[in-house]
């Protein structure tokens, strides 16, 4: 039998892989590391390698060599010759530009030893302003670090900051071998793995950059064990109250921290702390539009060792401004997906720090790691009355009446009583759809408009078993550990985006006795069935498959 070869590869840098054949899988997870899922259909889901893509791979070590191997090791026809090269030229691009310490105070230096590559930065207008010849390179003030950094990635010439962190204040703390629960403790393979490429070797060009795992699969034990390796004081950045209460109740659980170590920077209180938990609500809070963030403070009074950045794929844009003035700091960002809907994933890179860490979904599933989900689409038509107003309303109209199409809660209810020993979770976009599907449930609502208190009430209640079905909004997308959910149905989302969608998937990926379900609800004859293909495409890459059916045949007849 001959060897599997499911990929054609193409002049104009885009993949095509078979779906149906044998090296399917393998081949999948061998591109994850230097190419881009663009589609996903059933036959051939293409790729596309871009050269952000190909700068994260050369980060992490996976050279053009490499990428070239699993080309020619999977490809159908003769790789393009044209394609190698370019290859090659791209990853080659990263390493050329050198950031290094420099001789006076305050000052780095950026290196090039491409005469040609330096003379298009010295003539470059939109660097002029910040940086100024020295023997050997360019002065670049250190303050100045991560947007010389993001304007370079811009012009197409990634840095590689080799330049001392600050160590910060030192906080001395180690993990447990027994959780306060009483349970055995220690990291996953995979988990020391992340915290191994993510420190290094601890020397230069190290401490800085991005850990991508799924949900469920413990992100906050990997930035758990990194801090205490790292041993100094630490910032936590996430994305809500009960995000917040989850991190201090995780370091309480699992690490040897005093109960005073550990600070809340929210809206209700303004602790700092050896470790202080804040949420970007706050940071990125002002009094008007025409006022600073008085809260930025927060990043540049202290001595921090440690920034960790949850769910770094939300970072607000007002953000990106400080995290390019605190490049001294070594930086951690967390996430299920990096992919960002405002295409600014190049800032993640240049300003938080490469992909460090990345591994599939299935892979963790096939281990046990987490749960094994199956996704299921049921597509619904509109009431006759509401199609009619769906064919004459505006765009944004449009998606909305698709999005509460009447009939979904017909089959929320199905689902509900066809999944009795289940823990559920409904989750959509439109507050009067949530709070009439919560009404006809009789179940527990939580939106933006819950009080903090009252929603760790309601998730308390779920996680105990006191309460089977609970309705929420988008607040429950992110950093919300419910472990026992093993039920998840999408009534709407924002649009097509697909981080949302992983993010839902990953509510229910919690590893549990029982197999999880997610469902997804979208009107038929609608632009929602469009979306519904755009958000499937970041779980497909990982190896997700929906099963798609509609729920009734001809409701007009």
């Amino acid at each position: 039998m001959s060897d599997p070869k499911p990929l054609i590869v193409q002049s104009d840098l885009s993949l095509l892989l078979d779906a149906h054949d044998p090296g399917f899988e393998k081949a999948r997870e061998d591109l994850g590391p230097f190419a881009q899922l663009e589609k996903s259909p059933e036959h051939f889901h293409s790729y596309r390698i871009t050269p952000l893509s190909l700068w994260n791979a050369a980060a992490a070590g996976f050279t053009a060599e490499d990428a070239a191997a699993v080309l020619t090791r999977w490809a159908r026809y003769e790789v393009p010759q044209s394609v190698l090269y370019t290859i090659r030229e791209i990853a080659s691009r990263f390493g050329k530009l050198l950031l290094r310490e420099g001789d006076a105070a305050g000052e780095l230096l950026l290196t090039c030893e491409d005469k040609r590559v330096a003379a298009e930065i010295s003539s470059s207008r939109r660097l002029a302003k910040w940086l100024s010849p020295a023997p050997g390179g360019f002065r670049v003030r250190l303050t100045d670090r991560g947007t010389v950094k993001r304007e370079l990635t811009a012009l197409g010439w990634p840095v590689k900051d080799l330049a001392p962190l600050a160590e910060g204040e030192p906080l001395a703390f180690a993990l447990r071998e027994t959780t306060g629960a009483g349970r055995p403790f220690s990291l996953r393979p995979y988990q020391t793995d992340a915290v191994r490429a993510f420190l290094g070797d601890k020397g230069p060009g190290t401490g800085y950059g991005v850990v991508v795992l799924p949900c469920g699969a413990g992100k906050t034990v990997v930035a758990m064990a990194a801090a205490a390796q790292i041993g100094r004081k630490t910032l936590v950045v996430t994305t809500n109250v009960a995000a917040v209460h989850q991190w201090m109740d995780e370091l309480a659980d699992k690490t040897d921290l005093a109960p005073g170590d550990v600070g809340e920077y929210t809206g209700a209180r303004k602790e700092v702390r050896p470790v202080t938990i804040a949420t970007y609500q706050v940071l990125v809070w002002r009094p008007d539009k025409e006022s600073d963030y008085p809260h930025f403070d927060l990043f540049r009074r202290e001595k921090w060792g440690l920034v960790i950045y949850d769910e770094v794929h939300l970072l607000p844009a007002p953000v990106f401004r400080v995290v390019a003035e605190i490049q001294a700091v070594r930086r951690l960002g967390l996430t299920a997906t990096l992919v960002r809907e405002d295409g600014r994933e190049e800032d993640v890179f240049s300003l938080i720090g490469p992909k460090k860490y990345d591994v599939p979904w299935k892979d963790l599933e096939r281990k046990g790691f987490i749960a094994e989900a199956f996704c299921r689409e049921i597509r619904v038509a509109l009431p006759e009355d509401e199609a009619v107003r769906y064919a004459v309303a505006e765009t944004r109209g449009k998606h909305r009446i698709a999005a509460e199409n009447p009939r979904k809660l017909e089959i929320v209810r199905e689902l509900v009583a066809n999944h009795p020993e289940d823990s559920i979770l409904v989750i959509g976009q439109y507050l009067d759809q949530l709070g009439a599907i919560a009404r006809d449930l009789g179940a527990p609502l939580i939106t933006g408009a819950v009080p903090n208190a009252e929603r760790e009430r309601i998730y308390g209640d779920f996680k105990a078993g006191r309460v089977r079905v609970i309705v929420v909004s988008k607040v429950a997308n992110f950093a919300i550990d419910l472990p026992d959910a093993s039920v998840a149905v999408q009534v709407s989302g924002a649009f097509g985006s697909r981080q949302e969608e992983a993010q839902r998937l990953g509510r229910i990926l919690r590893p549990k006795e029982r197999n999880s379900w997610f469902y997804s609800l979208v009107s038929r004859f609608t632009g929602e069935e469009d979306f519904a293909a755009n958000r499937h495409r970041f779980l497909a890459e990982q190896g997700y498959r929906y099963t798609i059916e509609s729920w009734d045949v001809d409701p007009w007849n």
